[in-house]
This record gives structure tokens, sequence and C-alpha cells, in this order.
């Protein structure tokens, strides 16, 4: 048994040494080592490659070795004082020290940085050093480091500190609230695990097993989540200091990570990864920039943010998936609006709780909110996909209601209710997200009391029931009509709810049969980039379906006639969307999407001459929301025949791309 492990072992590190004679990602990488510990040999080359600086030139050629910052002795001391605890000789001690004030020095300056102390950059700096390679790679693993992994708001206001108090409030929101009566905030006890990642606070085997996780893994987030761990792992000791001073139980926060052994890293890094798993993702993507370029013009999502933010996108996706995936988040919605509100329009899978009950009927709220658990147990016990074990919470997206609705989402969370998140933006948010056409996808859409398309029609409602109704109550008496009609509605939701099949309503499936549209071939591109108002009808035969090719997107993306490619989102006509990659050629526009469960398979679903492409159009709310039509001239018309729709981040210069490759191909003809 022994030696067939030895065998599996030599097997991977094998498999490992011939990627990287190829070119290879930190993907790549992943998929062999799967987060285990990297052997000496090849670590220093392998951070490299997941750092994106193996191929990187020898910055520290520009230093001038003019040692003259405001606080170059204090860098000093500094540098001498943690290499002083290194068991090494006096000869290495003197060039580690030396090592250290350079690349310090250099990074300060080239940066324009102040250096300060406890600033995380000397621990960042020591397990770099241990690689035993060129200064000019450890300045630019140490760059990178900083650039990808640290988080750049760390300060007493910045929004790291804040986030990382939302995730434990996700999860365990009782601890969460004993920190809170303590006024225990992360940045007390969690700067110097942020600022080294880790470094700071556990021994060298240990950061050095961690790094290799932490790197392959290539998330920025993961500190979040490997903190969470830290203070999760230590709720019951936490507790148990109730009686305790703050300061005693900050200091025991603060020195968790002493307690590591190197053999309990990899428990620890998976625990946080499943723990990232069963997160909303879309916190990520809103607070990418700020949270690690440092940049903080509005704070105000998540400092002043209830609970965790749940983007529309990432709700209606949720609500898409056609496949229960067990470790995947699920979403049990829960709108909060008013019942007139919610009567002129929601979302099919959505259970209606009155936040008016709260204060007007409490027992009538106490009711609701068991039938709401209730409902939420059958759903997930009949596999419905309204079910799910995380409470996402809709308001209107208007201050008058949503004060209401907070009080309804901070109930839940003083009873401790796990898995609760607020959606950004309310029912206003949703109804945009649809553009021009919700009632495709609200139930009940009545354009005429909808707050979104007649909120003058509203405010004047509004106001006459205000003025005619007797009830010195702040809500308002709620007619026994209204009331009756919400009953009526709830009722046939939970029987949705238990019985999804009997429901009239249209489903909202992703279907693995969605159709290529057809192509057009050698036709002249009248091109424009414009405001997308385009009517466009279908042309999708179901009788016309291709078989899909399945593809590696590593390989595909090796193809020497790729110019250039675009992670983004396909998104269907009918609103779900789908993780791909727009790929641009020499003469294709090709869009491979993602396999679920097969990482790194992808199908071929759009492959189309960028001869055909007679129109880009990008919202103007939206820009990143990009179209590309296909069609023939019609004279000085166009006429437009089919679509592909994406949301890609990097909208601006993938826009770029496809039109210069386009007049390139013009350029080519008239020659």
């Amino acid at each position: 048994m022994a030696g067939m492990l030895e065998d599996d072992d030599n097997e991977w590190v094998s498999h490992l040494e011939n990627v990287l004679l190829e070119e290879c990602t930190a993907t790549d990488i992943y998929c062999i080592c799967k987060g285990k510990p990297l052997p000496e040999s090849l670590r220093s080359e392998i951070w490299q490659i997941c750092l994106d600086v193996r191929d990187k030139g020898n910055q520290l050629d520009n230093f001038n070795e003019i040692f003259d910052l405001p606080n170059q002795n204090e860098l000093r001391e500094d540098c001498t004082k943690f290499v002083s605890k290194l068991a090494n000789d006096e000869d290495e001690r003197v060039s580690i020290i030396s090592d250290l004030e350079s690349i310090i020095t250099f990074y300060c300056k080239n940066r324009n940085l102040t250096y300060f102390r406890n600033n995380g950059w000397i621990e960042l700096l020591l397990p770099l050093l241990t690689l035993k390679i060129p200064i000019s790679a450890v300045y630019n693993l140490f760059e990178a480091i900083r650039d990808t992994f640290v988080p750049q708001s760390c300060s007493i206001d910045g929004n790291a500190f804040h986030i990382l108090r939302l995730l434990l409030l996700y999860h365990d929101p009782e601890l969460c609230s004993f920190l809170d009566t303590k006024r225990i905030t992360p940045d007390k006890y969690c700067l110097t695990w942020f600022q080294s990642l880790f470094a700071a606070t556990c021994n060298m085997q240990v950061i050095i097993n961690m790094w290799d996780y932490y790197f392959q893994q290539s998330d920025p987030f993961f500190i979040f989540f490997l903190s969470l761990i830290m203070v999760i792992n230590a709720r019951e000791q936490i507790i148990s200091m109730k009686d305790e001073p703050s300061d005693m139980i900050i200091d025991n926060l603060t020195n968790m990570p002493n307690a590591l052994d190197a053999d309990d890293v990899g428990d620890f890094c998976s625990l946080a990864q499943y723990y990232a798993e069963k997160t909303p993702s879309s916190f990520r993507t809103d607070l990418l920039q700020n949270i690690y370029t440092g940049k903080t013009e509005d704070t105000s999502l998540v400092s002043q943010a209830l609970c965790l933010p749940v983007s529309v996108r990432e709700l209606v996706q949720n609500i898409a998936q056609d496949t229960v995936n067990i470790d995947a988040v699920r979403f049990f919605l829960v709108d909060c609006r008013p019942v007139e509100q919610y009567n002129s329009g929601h979302l099919r899978t959505a259970f209606h709780l009155d936040c008016n009950l709260m204060l007007q009927e409490p027992s009538a709220f106490a009711t609701a909110v068991q039938g709401l658990f209730s409902a939420q147990k059958q759903a997930l016990a009949h596999g419905s996909d309204a079910g799910g074990e995380h409470l996402c919470f809709l308001g209107s997206g208007r201050n008058e209601e949503d004060q209401y609705t907070h009080m309804v989402v901070a109930s839940f969370l003083q009873k401790h209710t796990q898995h609760v998140s607020l959606l950004t933006g309310g029912y206003i948010a949703l109804h945009n997200y649809f553009n021009n056409n919700p009632g495709q996808f609200l139930l009940d859409h009545d354009p005429k009391l909808c707050i979104v398309c007649a909120p003058v029609y509203n405010l004047n409602m509004s106001e006459k029931n205000s003025k005619s109704s007797h009830s010195s109550d702040i809500f308002g008496k709620i007619s026994a009509v209204m009331k009756s009609k919400s009953a009526e509605v709830k009722e046939k939701l939970i029987d949705y709810i238990v019985n999804p099949n009997n429901s009239p309503s249209q489903e909202w499936h992703a279907s693995n049969t969605d159709k290529i549209g057809k192509r057009y071939r050698n036709v002249t591109p009248v091109f424009s980039i414009d405001d997308d108002h385009d009517n466009i009808t279908s042309v999708e035969n179901p009788k016309e379906e291709e078989t899909r090719e399945l593809v590696q997107i590593q390989q595909w993306l090796k193809v020497p006639s790729v110019v250039e490619h675009f992670p983004c989102e396909e998104v269907k006509m009918n609103g779900f969307m789908y993780k791909s990659h727009l790929i641009v050629t020499n003469s294709d526009l090709v869009v491979l999407r993602e396999v679920p469960d097969q990482k790194g398979i992808a199908e071929v679903i759009v492959k189309r001459p960028l001869s055909a492409i007679v129109k880009i159009t990008a919202k103007k709310r939206h820009p990143e929301l990009i179209t590309f039509k296909y069609g023939i001239p019609d004279g000085e018309n166009l006429i437009i025949s089919d679509m592909d729709r994406f949301l890609i981040p990097n909208a601006d210069k993938a826009t770029k791309v496809v039109s210069d490759q386009i007049l390139k191909q013009l350029k080519n003809r008239e020659c």
C-alpha cells in the first residue's frame, strides 16, 4: 500500500514537471496538485506562474541604490530586528537584511509609498526569501502578492473589515452578535492577518504550505474565508470568555493562527474553500476594485449594509439554474414589499412576507414567519427550484418601504438566523434588469400599478389612500379585499412550491437545447456601436438543432488564429446567463460555454464569421452588456436577422478588438 501511494505521489509530481515545460496557468497547476504542498524544487517556479511574474524582467535595474527614505533608519532597524530571529549565520543574516531593505526601499520609491512599522511587508518578504531565487524575482513576487492578494482598504474605515464581519454575520450570526456586543470589530484582531497573509502570526512551514494552496486558488478573496474559518473554529473558546475584558478576547483572537500546524493547513484551507462555495458570490465582483485597488469612492454598500448584499444578476442566475448542486448556494426568495406592490408584479419563486404586518399585526407576522420556514422546508424536501437554504430578502428599492423591510431582516438576524442576505436595489433594480420586457419574467405584472412603470400613478394613489385613512397606525390599514387577495396568492404560491408541476405559469429552466442562430456568410458588414434598441425576432428552429462540439478551453485558446479572449457571460433572450468565453479569431467570433461539473470543458455555442456582424450595440445603463447583431444590408438600411448578447467585464476592449478585426478584414478585401 505504501508503495502504491509513493507511485501515485511520483505520478502527480511527474505530471506537474511535464506541465511546467509548457505554457500553463494557475488553474492547470491546481488541477494537478489539488492544493497539496508543492515539491520544494518546483515551488519558486510555480509561485511565479501563479502570480504571473515568470516572464517579468528585473525591475531592480531601475533602482539607483540610494537609501534616502524619510524613515530609512526605522526601516533598517526593523529589517535587522526581524532577521535577528532567524537561525542563520552572520553573513547570511547581513545578506538578508540588505535584500529586505533594498526591496522595500525601491518599492516605496517605485510606488510613491511611505514605509511604516508593522505594515506586514517584511513578514511577506521573509517566506519569499526562503525560495533561494534572485532578488529581482523576489521583488516581482512581493509586488504581485501586494497587488493581488492583500486588501488595500485595511484602514479602520476600510471595507475589508466590514466584509469579514458581514461574512461572519452570514454564517454564524450568534458569534457575530457576541463580538458586536463586546465591541470587537474585525479590524482589532485581523489587521495583521490581512496585511501579511498570516505570515506575521504563523510559523514558516505553515505559511509556505498555506501559500502553496492560496496561490493555486488564484482567489484574492480567499483571505476573507481563511479569516472566517479562524474565527468560527474558535467560537466555543471565544463565547466561553464572555465575562473576560474585550482586550483579552482580542489578544486570543489575534494569536489564533499561532496554533496552526503544517499538517493542519490542508484541512484549514479546504474548509475555507467549502465556506466560499456556500456564500453568495456577487459581493466579490461588486467590490473587487474597491478592496484591491484602494478605491473608496463609495464604501456605503458595505459599511452601511445590514447584511450580506446580493446582486440582481446573481439572484436571476440562481433562479435560472436547472440543476441543483448540493454544494452551491440556492436562494429562498422572501418578498417583503407591501401587498399591493407584490400583487402588481413579483418573481414566481418569491414567498410574500408583508413587512407591514410586523408592527401592525405582530401575531399575524409571527404566523407568516412560521409559514415561511414551513414553505422553505417543503420546497427543499420536494426539490423545487423555489427552494433554498439561503434566505434572500427583497424590498421595493425605495426608502419609504425599505426602512420596514430592514426591520424585518433585522428581526431574523436578531434571532440568529443563518444565511440571510438582501437584494441590492430591491424590486426596482430587479425590474430594470429585465429592461423592456418585465412582464415576461414577473408574474401578475401590472404596468398601471407597478412602482417602476407608473411611479406617478402610485404616488397619487398613496396620497389618496393616506387622506382617506382614519387609522393612526404609521402603515395605514390594508383593505380586507387586498388581504384576502394576498392570502389567496400566498396559498397558491405554497401549493406551487410543494407541487411545482401544477403551476400554470411559465417555467424558468435553462435548457441544454438552446439553438445556434443561422449563419450569414460573405456579406458586407455595416458596423456601428450605439444604444441597443432594435426589435429582433428569433429565428431559432427546434428542428435545426446542431450537435455541439465539446472542447478543452485551454487547448482552444492556444489555436494560432486566436486574436483575443474575453471571459464573459452569454445572456439569452429569456434572461438566463451562462459562464462563457468570447474568442476573437482572424475570421470568426467564437463563444465557448463552460460545461457545469466538467472543469476546463466547454461547448462551442457560437461560431460566426466576423463578416456577418452588421452592428454592435450596448445598453446606456449597462455598457458592459454587448449585443452582436447579424444580418444583411438592404439599401441604406439593415435587415437584422439574429443576434448574440454577452455581459463582458472588459467590454470596451472587446468591442474595439472586434471592430478592429472587422476593419482589418475589409482592408484585406480591398487589397
